[in-house]
């Protein structure tokens, strides 16, 4: 007779089969317990900086490149085009106002100023033709207007006299008709001429006013032709230092290139580069410093230039007290630039934890020294040195500020000596 056989429930095919997913939700829950930053590193407080967090005065600083240049600089550039034709000094010399630098040659225009000169000298001329023209003239016309005065008066003299005369019925009536007639063209005649040499008057005094504007403005621009000439000698406008010479004789200079410039040994100046990202917060007034020979010399900020070029702008920057001894045209100085004033904050040391952190977050140091773990915190302006702490750190606390580039994930640190 068959027997039944029942089916085991727990056979070792299902135990293993079990156990093995056990086994690897076992590793995968193990996995991310240690990836989820659970997991711990041993570090040797050698190999790290622990900084502690201070309360102190905090200025925002950027640290910026400064040019010293000369306090006032004339750039020297040709006012007229020509070939340089000969140079009386060289760069680096030491000028006086007025004294000679360079001499360019232009016949074009040294001939324009000879037919200038000629048109003048011929105006000269005319003018005194002229006048004596006029002269003549006016001479003449009042000649003529004696005459016609004598005439006149004869006439009126016999006219009275006929007239008389013939009341008196002792003379006929066409002899004093005559009289009358004669009377009345010398009259007419004699407003004639005074009319005519009014009128003449007048415009001898018009044409001669003509004629001197004229020769004035043409003087003028003779003169003004005869400075151009001059200015082909380049010389000294102040005095000072000859730089940046750019000519030797023979070549051939544009109008408005440029020559050089004179430099005024009168003080110094700083011109400093800036990255455009602080366009916005910079302008006249604001402070810097830098260190010379062991000492800290201050300036200040006199003419922002907010063109950019390649990213940056500039700003000249003057001494504010002592003006170093033995500093020179064109060394590079270190400037700290302050962007804004002093005040009481919470301060944590720079470090290469920023590159991993970006400031969010830092390994704080617990009271025992044994161990640090992660803290979120925030940060607000920075200097050279420091960083504000905005939150999450207090004074006295104790940070780990070198690099964290091989704790990856790491959670918690633990410090061994």
């Amino acid at each position: 007779m068959d027997r039944k056989i029942e089916k085991k429930t727990w056979n070792s095919k299902r135990i293993l089969t079990i156990a093995g997913i056990t086994g690897i939700i076992l590793l995968i829950g193990g996995s991310i317990y240690f990836t989820s930053g659970k997991s711990k590193l041993d570090v040797d407080t050698e190999r790290i900086t622990i900084s502690t967090i201070t309360k102190g005065p905090f200025q925002e600083f950027i640290p910026v490149n400064g040019v010293v240049m000369p306090l006032t600089t004339i750039y020297l550039d040709a006012s007229e085009g020509g070939r340089v034709e000969e140079k009386y000094v060289e760069d680096g010399a030491d000028l006086k106002k007025g004294d000679p630098i360079l001499k360019l040659s232009n016949t074009d225009l040294e001939l324009t100023l000879a037919n200038q000169e000629t048109a003048v000298y011929a105006e000269q001329t005319q003018m005194q033709i002229s006048r004596t023209s006029s002269q003549t003239s006016t001479i003449n016309k009042l000649n003529s207007m004696a005459d016609v005065d004598v005439a006149f008066k004869e006439a009126e003299r016999i006219y009275k006299l006929d007239k008389s005369l013939y009341d008196q019925k002792a003379i006929g009536m066409q002899e004093y008709q005559s009289a009358l007639n004669t009377y009345q063209y010398q009259l007419r005649r004699k407003k004639l001429a005074s009319q005519i040499l009014s009128q003449d008057t007048s415009m001898v005094k018009q044409q001669d006013v003509q004629s001197r504007e004229q020769y004035a403005h043409m003087k003028s621009t003779l003169e003004l032709m005869r400075k151009k000439v001059a200015d082909l000698t380049l010389r000294a406008p102040i005095d000072g230092q000859l730089t940046s010479m750019d000519a030797e004789v023979g070549q051939s200079k544009n109008k408005g290139e440029h020559l050089g410039q004179i430099d005024v040994q009168s003080g110094f100046k700083v011109r400093v580069d800036i990255d455009e990202h602080y366009l916005s917060r910079i302008y006249t007034g604001l402070k810097g410093d830098f260190q010379f020979a062991d000492k800290t010399y201050n300036l200040v900020i006199k003419k922002v230039f907010t063109q950019v070029t390649a990213g940056r702008f500039q700003v000249d920057m003057e001494f504010v007290g002592a003006v170093p001894k033995g500093i020179r045209k064109g060394q590079t100085l270190q400037v700290r630039l302050a962007l804004s004033e002093e005040r009481i904050a919470v301060l944590v040391p720079k470090g290469g934890f920023y590159q991993q952190t970006g400031g969010n977050w830092i390994f704080k140091v617990s009271e025992d020294g044994t161990r640090a773990y992660k803290v979120n915190i925030q940060l607000g302006l920075n200097s050279t040195d420091y960083y504000v702490v905005s939150q999450g750190l207090n004074p006295g606390d104790k940070v780990i500020t070198s690099s964290y580039e091989t704790y990856g994930d790491i959670q918690e640190l633990v410090l061994k000596k």
